[in-house]
């Protein structure tokens, strides 16, 4: 931590790595009083007109007076941040808070005056843009909620900068100055401007990995063999349309030309005379701080590291790729590893095979990402024998861009999905991840490219509850039920296994997206028929009747039958199968009949074309356009050996498609009138005071949209035990509140729980019946017996007081005395469906929203759905709907159906409430008995504590290290 300028502790929580405009890195922090020569170096590269633009006046150089005032703040009035790449400035931001007469001021003045200095060569980077964000931050979280500047009328730049943020703002002009004002609040405009910079940046970034002019691989053995040479072999045999050198410090003074390879042989990259763009580095761990170094001095925009003995070797390993990314950000560069297999792009324009891949695949349509290396080379190697076409013509399962990870301590999917969004070569996204850093950031990201392409996920380590060894991410306490429910609100396609990611990902690529779920089945085994109509319904499809051609079937019966069947508007997509057959005929000429009826222009919208068959592999060939090459425009079939793959990636294409639909018009959040949220915020603030005076500050430096992580990239977050049910309970440090403390903060938002009054006694608990009503329930608060209706300490429909003090005698000899059990009672809710609604913050996630059946089903069964909040009003009705015993709220068995109206908006309150409030940790409604007309709460329970960091709010950043 470096030393505060004043008497103000520094913020180590304001320092941020960033990704620029041109998809270059810089770090952003606080300036310190050691800053000093930095700053005057800074100072004497900017241009007399910068200069001029910054004072109003011609400043040459700046005073000691200067210098001191620059570099001295106190962290809450005066504050002023840099920009750095390597060790130097590269531009400044600062505030000064002011009173409204724009004197010098002090809390409570809410505005300042900000100024920015950007060196002339890194003008046009989005350096002052990324500065504005991580200034609004900080000057949010000391109270400041509008800036004011002013900006000469000349300075385009500068004024583009502010007027682009997206804030709320007023100009003005006078003197000969432009004065402008702004509120710092985010608005939906300020968010939206902010994420579409970084999605560029990032995007940016990553092609600059894949698209590189030039090459080095360092750490090129002298003899065959070896990682490094291995690679260099590839980049050549794959045709790489750059230039290629090869690295080592242990070549001959003497030697210039790598043979039998014919590249250029250099002892150092000082001795390249060109740029090179990418460095693939294959050294031993302990040298390679000194060959970043090396790079960095050369202008290298980004780094393979294949080099293992890193975060997958222990503590010093992982001390060791923490060094690692941190110098390599500090030259500006990106990190795809450590412990990586390496980068392809198969476009013509460049043909890398920067990795370990024997050879460079086929061109293709798929954009693969790994955070392993087995399973990159098991997937490669598969597409590729699923036939990968040809050469010159893009295959059913070709690639487009293939990056594995490794460790995945800089560039993760995150960045990936960003590139792949607006990539035009790509037209699905298939990814296998061990663990999932920022999950709110992923399903953020997830959901926007979800909406314009697939996006197919398998997660490993699924059940084992931390990250592999080697990825220093943050753990998440959400259960793996959770984060399939969050990747499916997403729109994500998430598979078991790495063959149905292939699957799925193939059929996707080649095929229309089905209108429907209703399935043509046709073919020439009617048993085969039937295995396909029994696999549609377990993937709850509607197969029609399959259509049985015989044995002896030929080629033109099939083009004939296929050819009705995608006619046919009562159908939505077509399983084709296949036996070997008897008599004449052939794969090649099936396989041509079955594309000719596929490519056959119909009356509708085209269908998707699946074939099962079995024990043809040359129909499989045939199907994806290996051997002779077909026509232009020749339509591939992707082919399955098994009924039960064809149909479940159509199920999924299904499934995909119809959140595709309904995501073209997305729900809202509604506004309720009584909600009060003001009220609500006061009586939490009063509420945590006690916990904040006894230590709140530990709960993490920062706040909510601060401009900093509060955690690091290596820190594990979150320590929750999941719950029954597949949800969690967000327990922690805080404060539990009290029943009428929690019915008081839900009241705020509209949510009522019936009343409970204490019964210590059986004479009360008759004074609170009278009071009440009959007739009344009886039941305990004790944690031990909450919600235990198996133990038998409920009674129910108690309608005189006879009734009642049996009730009481009974519970009390039967469970213990009255003070263990905390017994109250309550008025009796109209007979329904018993639910549970619960939220609860998760550190890495954030508020997560759940909902199931009270009891068995999701104690017992883990049938409980969950949502990111805010939830709109489609995902609440959704949450409804996808638990598994969701036809018990619509009628089940002539059952009258219950009010889900009523409980889609309890779910819209709940959301609010702790989407309005990061410190409402947990919230807990258990039972709520939905009638058919209305819902009671019956119990409710909640806890506040300081709120975690939000790592998808605030500036751009990158995952802190």
């Amino acid at each position: 931590m470096r030393s505060p300028s004043d008497h103000h502790a520094y913020p180590t929580h304001w320092e941020a790595d960033v990704v620029l405009r041109d998809g270059g890195t810089a770090q952003i922090r606080p300036i310190t009083t050691e800053d000093a020569q930095r700053l005057v170096s800074f100072y004497e590269r900017v241009s007399d007109e910068s200069k001029y633009y910054r004072f109003f006046a011609p400043y040459p150089r700046l005073s000691d007076r200067d210098v001191h005032r620059f570099t001295h703040h106190d962290y809450v009035d005066r504050v002023g941040l840099a920009a750095i790449v390597g060790d130097e400035f590269i531009a400044t931001v600062r505030y000064d808070r002011i009173d409204g007469r724009g004197m010098p001021a002090a809390a409570p003045a809410d505005e300042a005056e900000v100024a920015f200095l950007v060196q002339d060569a890194h003008q046009g980077r989005g350096v002052a843009s990324a500065l504005l964000e991580h200034i609004a931050a900080v000057a949010r979280e000391r109270g400041i909620r509008r800036f004011a500047a002013e900006v000469l009328p000349a300075n385009n730049k500068m004024i583009k900068v502010f007027t682009d943020a997206g804030y709320t703002q007023k100009r003005s002009f006078e003197d000969g100055v432009v004065r402008l004002e702004f509120d710092l609040e985010p608005t939906d405009r300020s968010l939206a401007v902010m994420r579409a910079r970084e999605q560029r940046a990032e995007a940016r970034s990553v092609q600059r990995l894949l698209a590189p002019g030039s090459v080095a691989v360092i750490g090129t053995s002298r003899t065959p063999g070896g990682v490094g040479r291995t690679v260099l072999r590839n980049l050549l045999d794959g045709g790489f349309t750059g230039r290629v050198h090869a690295v080592n410090h242990a070549f001959p003074d003497d030697m210039t030309r790598l043979e039998p390879e014919g590249v250029p042989a250099h002892r150092s990259l000082r001795a390249i005379e060109e740029p090179v763009d990418l460095a693939v580095v294959a050294v031993p761990a302990e040298r390679v701080p000194a060959v970043v170094a090396e790079c960095g001095d050369h202008g290298v925009q980004g780094l393979v590291v294949l080099s293992a003995g890193y975060a997958e070797s222990g503590g010093e390993g992982r001390d060791r790729q923490r060094d690692l990314v941190r110098q390599a950000r500090s030259y500006g560069m990106r990190v795809i590893g450590p412990n990586a297999f390496g980068v392809i792009n198969t476009a013509d324009g460049f043909r890398l095979n920067a990795s370990l891949s024997p050879q460079l695949p086929n061109p293709g349509r798929l954009g693969l990402f790994t955070q392993s290396g087995a399973i990159g080379i098991a997937l490669l190697s598969g597409l590729n024998r699923r036939g990968a076409g040809l050469a010159s013509l893009a295959g059913i399962a070709g690639i487009s861009t293939f990056v594995s990870a490794g460790n995945r301590a800089d560039v993760s999917g995150n960045d990936l999905l960003q590139y792949w969004y607006d990539d035009p070569l790509t037209d699905v996204v298939l990814m296998y991840l061990e663990s999932i850093g920022n999950p709110r950031k992923f399903t953020r990201l997830a959901r926007r490219t979800a909406a314009v392409k697939p996006v197919v996920v398998v997660k490993g380590a699924r059940h084992t509850g931390s990250a592999p060894t080697g990825h220093a991410v943050p753990t998440t306490r959400l259960p793996d039920a959770t984060v399939s429910d969050l990747l499916r609100q997403a729109g994500v396609i998430r598979v078991d296994t790495v063959t149905e990611l292939a699957d799925t990902g193939v059929l996707l690529a080649s095929q229309p997206l089905p209108a429907g779920p209703r399935v043509a089945i046709l073919g020439n085994s009617e048993s085969l028929g039937l295995i396909t109509y029994d696999a549609c319904l377990t993937e709850e499809l509607r197969p029609l009747p399959p259509r049985d051609l015989t044995t002896d079937a030929t080629p033109d019966d099939f083009r004939h039958a296929l050819t009705e069947a995608l006619a046919d508007d009562t159908c939505d997509a077509v399983i084709v199968t296949a036996i070997p057959w008897v008599g004449d005929g052939s794969a090649q000429a099936l396989a041509a009949a079955v594309r000719e009826a596929a490519q056959t222009p119909g009356p509708g919208p085209a269908k998707p074309v699946a074939v099962v068959h079995l024990e043809i592999q040359e129909l499989a060939q045939a199907l994806a356009g290996t051997g002779a090459e077909p026509a232009p425009g020749t339509r591939r079939i992707p082919a399955y050996p098994a009924a039960e793959r064809a149909v479940r990636a159509l199920a999924e294409a299904v499934r995909y498609a119809r959140w595709r639909e309904e995501a073209a018009e997305p729900g809202r959040v509604p506004e309720y009138d009584d909600i009060d949220e003001a009220g609500a915020a006061a009586d939490i603030q009063v509420l945590l005071a006690p916990a904040e005076g006894a230590g709140g500050d530990a709960a993490g430096a920062g706040t909510a949209g601060g401009p900093g992580v509060g955690t690091g990239h290596d820190v594990a977050v979150g320590t929750g035990e999941a719950t029954s049910g597949g949800a969690f309970d967000g327990t922690g440090p805080g404060v539990e509140l009290s029943a009428a403390d929690t019915q008081r903060l839900l009241a705020r938002y509209g949510v009522s729980v019936l009343p409970a009054l204490p019964a210590p006694d059986p004479d009360a608990a008759v004074r609170a019946a009278e009071r009440l009503g009959f007739p009344v329930a009886l039941k305990p608060t004790a944690s031990h017996l909450r919600h235990r209706a198996d133990l038998g300490g409920v009674r129910l429909e108690l309608g005189s007081e006879t009734e009642l003090r049996r009730a009481y005698a009974e519970l009390t000899d039967y469970l213990g005395r009255a003070e263990e059990l905390g017994l109250v009672v309550q008025r009796m809710a109209p007979r329904g469906v018993d639910t549970v609604v619960r939220a609860a913050i998760d550190p890495a996630a954030g508020a997560v929203l759940s909902f199931g059946l009270a009891g068995a089903p999701s104690e017992l069964l883990g049938d409980t759905a969950h949502g990111l909040v805010p939830v709109t009003g489609r995902d609440a009705a959704e949450l409804i709907r996808s638990i598994r015993t969701a036809p018990l709220l619509f009628g089940w068995r002539g059952s009258k159906p219950v009010d889900t109206v009523a409980l889609e908006e309890l779910l819209l309150r709940v959301s609010r409430l702790v989407d309005d409030h990061p410190e409402m940790v947990a919230v807990d409604l258990e039972p709520v008995v939905v009638a058919q007309h209305g819902l009671s709460v019956l119990g409710a329970s909640a806890r506040l504590a300081p709120p975690p960091p939000r790592t998808d709010l605030g500036p751009r950043h990158m995952p802190a290290y």
